[in-house]
């Protein structure tokens, strides 16, 4: 299941709205074939690992992140194709929450004889596939609020002089996460500011990805901008937040990152919209009560009301850090 965890996430950015899934078939002589889902449209995890066993797959066990679908959408149903090649075994991370799977890929299975086991690494396929289950879950996407800040917590200096505060790594692995989102969104202020285009272009930074697998995700405005803004083609949206997200969500964004500015990104945060801070800190240090915070707007008035959430990663990207945080219970989380 590790290996599959493996194939899946080489996949993140290049699945959705389909889940970023890896399969691992065992065959009886000990020999390994690895898949993982391809664009929508394409094989899925299980199909392509069993393309790569060949005759292998007869008696074996195969071992997927997530459930196998049951059905015919543009491609067909992975449990037929399972059932064809004469697996003995599967293995199943997580059940897959989508109401037209839930079960009964497993169920199919079993009713064909094959053995299945479920629960294996869960956990680590839930984290994996946070995204994907929230989205199914809820309806709405997965909202990333990534926020960039020196040792102070401070964002710019007080003339709003602001780039960059942390480094090239770091910036190189902010696109990344462009690169996973479906859409990415700030504020009117910040396209008058700065312009931005909010593009990933600065990943990939090598031939480990092809470039023909990484698309620009939908840009959102928050407002109103010019029409030779930078940003533009956009959504500019100037309804309230939460309607916003119903409406990406039934439009397949499956994660929603959001980049600021400090006024949007307190929005987000007090409204308890946010599933996943990611947040870049520099080894710098501004010094002072006149540079600029992370979030603009009140903020808990006693310290028995501050958000308090876990930390789940922290990793060096050069001279900086990446800490990724999440909500234990999270507004968003809670079903509609």
């Amino acid at each position: 299941m590790g290996l599959a965890i493996e194939a899946a996430a080489a996949v993140r950015h290049r699945t959705s709205p389909n889940p970023w899934v890896g399969s691992v078939v065992v065959g009886a002589d000990g020999s390994l074939a690895t898949g993982a889902t391809n664009p929508p449209g394409e094989p899925h995890a299980e199909r392509e690992a069993l393309a790569a066993a060949g005759q292998s797959a007869r008696g074996a066990t195969l071992y997927t992140t997530l459930e196998p679908c049951n059905h015919t959408g543009r491609t067909g149903p992975c449990t037929e194709a399972i059932i064809d090649a004469g697996v003995s075994r599967v293995v199943v991370g997580v059940e897959d929450p989508d109401p037209i799977v839930a079960a009964t890929g497993i169920a199919r299975l079993r009713e064909a004889g094959v053995e299945v086991e479920v629960g294996v690494a869960s956990d680590a396929i839930e984290t994996q596939l946070a995204p994907y289950m929230h989205h199914r879950r809820t309806g709405r996407p997965w909202v990333v609020l990534k926020l960039a800040a020196s040792a102070d917590g401070r964002t710019a200096a007080p003339d709003g002089s602001s780039q960059w505060v942390t480094g090239t790594e770091a910036r190189i692995d902010s696109h990344r996460l462009r690169a996973e989102s479906d859409a990415i969104l700030v504020g009117a202020g910040t396209v008058r500011a700065d312009d931005p285009s909010l593009t990933v272009r600065d990943w990939p930074t090598d031939e480990s990805v092809p470039v023909a697998e990484v698309s620009d995700p939908r840009r959102i405005v928050l407002g109103e901008v010019p029409v030779e803004a930078r940003v533009h083609p956009c959504l500019e949206w100037t309804r309230p937040v939460p309607e916003l997200l119903d409406q990406l969500g039934s439009e397949d964004v499956v994660q929603l990152m959001v980049e600021g500015g400090a006024g949007v990104a307190h929005s987000f945060h007090s409204a308890g919209l946010v599933n996943q801070y990611v947040i870049y800190m520099a080894p710098a240090i501004f010094g002072g009560s006149d540079s600029r915070g992370l979030f603009t707007g009140p903020g808990a008035p006693t310290i028995d009301d501050v958000w308090r959430g876990e930390i789940i990663d922290v990793c060096r990207l050069g001279g900086d850090l990446r800490i990724d945080m999440q909500a234990v219970t999270a507004a968003a989380d809670r079903p509609r």
